[in-house]
């Protein structure tokens, strides 16, 4: 749900975070060492697409530093050395996938989707619950067949609600699940995608407010 971009190139990083955006992630870039570890030691990561040869601190002491404390963020490491030995030696590291650039975007997309499934959230690849069917590889959501028309806030959203199995989830966790660093916790963003979600579920209403707690499916 939640990606951290480690990139050093400006361009290219913003276009990675630009189209993991698109396909339904909350992201967040910086371009060096000492700040992806900062973003680390504050947000709740899936998966950090982690270039190896980040200025001030090497992307390969991240990496070391991530495994050492235990971290549960999948690392996909994103280079240009693209040889047999700087694979071995990136996932010796302690990354999970490796992927050397240029790369196919698609093929990006897919393996960090790939690396939240075996995270230690896993997810199915499809969840239901109350007539609700959604397809987070197809990025597809139904209610009792009928489509719903989801932005990509609000199918994160539905999907958080869903991962929970009836259990209730705070307005905060949302915010730290689905939206990125920039996202003002005062703005109600939470409160207004619910309340678009409500909408496109229809009747009988799904969505119940846990006063003081949350929402709960």
């Amino acid at each position: 749900m939640r990606v951290l971009v480690a990139e050093d190139e400006e361009i290219l990083a913003e276009l990675v975070a630009t189209g993991l955006r698109r396909a339904g992630f909350a992201v967040d870039t910086v371009y060096s060492g000492d700040a992806a570890l900062a973003y680390l030691g504050l947000h709740d990561y899936d998966v950090v697409v982690l270039d190896r040869d980040l200025p001030r601190v090497h992307g390969d002491d991240v990496a070391r530093r991530l495994v050492a404390a235990g971290s549960r963020t999948r690392i996909l490491m994103l280079t240009a050395s693209g040889t047999m030995e700087d694979r071995v030696e990136g996932l010796d590291l302690g990354a999970d996938d490796y992927v050397s650039k240029p790369f196919e975007f698609p093929e990006l997309v897919s393996r960090v989707r790939a690396l939240r499934r075996r995270s230690a959230r896993p997810v199915p690849p499809q969840l239901e619950r109350h007539g609700i069917r959604l397809d987070s590889v197809r990025r597809a959501a139904t209610r009792d067949g009928r489509d719903l028309d989801l932005s990509p806030k609000e199918f994160t959203v539905l999907q958080l609600l869903l991962e929970a199995d009836g259990g209730t989830v705070s307005a905060e966790e949302l915010l730290e699940r689905a939206w990125d660093a920039n996202a003002d916790p005062f703005t109600g963003a939470v409160r207004v995608c619910m309340s678009k979600l409500r909408a496109k579920l229809g009747e009988p209403a799904l969505i119940r407010t846990v006063q003081g707690v949350g929402y709960a499916l």
